[in-house]
């Protein structure tokens, strides 16, 4: 067996160019993608997921507009800021920075972006639609996760899948879109008995849980594919921090047939999805537009 390391920022590269066409396209048909970002408060981690996200944008053509809201916003003037966005029609994307303040509730605001704007996946909506296995606008880090999976070769069709965390988030819309593949699925969380038992009968294994070295090579199937979601911030050499993921790297690169490292994995690719999400809002904004005109004519 030849363990193998899936290169998440060499498939985003990839994935740039191809979305990077379809700008084009859309430039040329009189639509520009603009995604705006919303940030409530200073949170200097948060900035950098911004500047990561704009450099991104500027790479394929997107338009990248920053908001930025004071942290002590109520929360109706923050309903009334996203709603502005929501009914521009020079906006095509709308994505909420997080965390958001302690007073107003993230899930409210998710909901308050229109649903052809949400290029995060993240409103009740789009949740919904990936039970009905419509995954035009999905959550963006869950379809980078399959994505990756999808790119090793493997079949998913009869696939065994164990996704070890169960947000809304991430874990959860994983294991649907895992099972719109025909795969098979388990799901572990904080009271699952023993986890071990699970992960070491799948093809394939998702971490999303923020516990550095929860998974480790004894708990993985000989070739499994291990695709690691966790970013955690742990002491390295010398007392300097690093960025680890959920798996104990080493260990798993053993006994894994593919493995995604942290850094470099997940993250990179998730924003390629970010920027795909916002070209197809685009897209459906212009047909939505198109439709009310043609109708208008009628």
């Amino acid at each position: 067996m030849t363990n193998k390391e899936l290169n998440g920022r060499a498939i985003a590269a990839d994935m740039q160019l191809e979305i990077a066409e379809d700008v084009k396209k859309l430039k040329g048909a009189g639509w520009t993608p603009k995604l705006v970002s919303i940030k409530i408060g200073d949170d200097p981690a948060v900035e950098l997921y911004i500047r990561n996200q704009r450099r991104n944008a500027d790479r394929v053509g997107i338009e990248f507009v920053e908001k930025q809201y004071a942290a002590d916003i109520s929360e109706s003037e923050m309903h009334a800021a996203i709603i502005k966005h929501n009914v521009d029609p020079s906006v095509t994307g709308i994505i909420l920075q997080r965390p958001v303040p302690e007073h107003i509730p993230v899930k409210a605001l998710q909901a308050t972006i229109h649903p052809l704007k949400d290029v995060e996946g993240m409103h009740p909506a789009s949740i919904g639609n990936i039970v009905y296995n419509e995954l035009e606008l999905g959550p963006c880090t869950a379809i980078a996760s399959v994505d990756l999976l999808r790119s090793t070769g493997v079949s998913l069709q009869g696939l065994e899948a164990t996704v070890i965390g169960h947000s809304e988030i991430v874990g959860k819309p994983i294991a649907f879109l895992l099972m719109a593949e025909g795969a098979t699925v388990t799901v572990c969380h904080h009271m699952t008995r023993e986890v071990a038992v699970h992960s070491r009968r799948a093809d394939a294994v998702f971490v999303a849980v923020g516990k550095p070295g929860l998974l480790s090579g004894a708990m993985l199937k000989p070739g499994a594919v291990v695709i690691d979601i966790g970013i955690n911030q742990v002491e390295g050499p010398g007392g300097k921090r690093k960025v680890v993921g959920d798996c104990d790297y080493d260990s798993c690169h053993e006994v894994a047939g593919w493995i995604t490292p942290v850094p470099g994995g997940v993250g990179p690719v998730t924003v390629a999805v970010l920027m795909r999400n916002t070209v197809v809002a685009a897209r459906r904004l212009q047909t939505q537009y198109e439709r009310r005109f043609l109708d208008h004519l009628a």
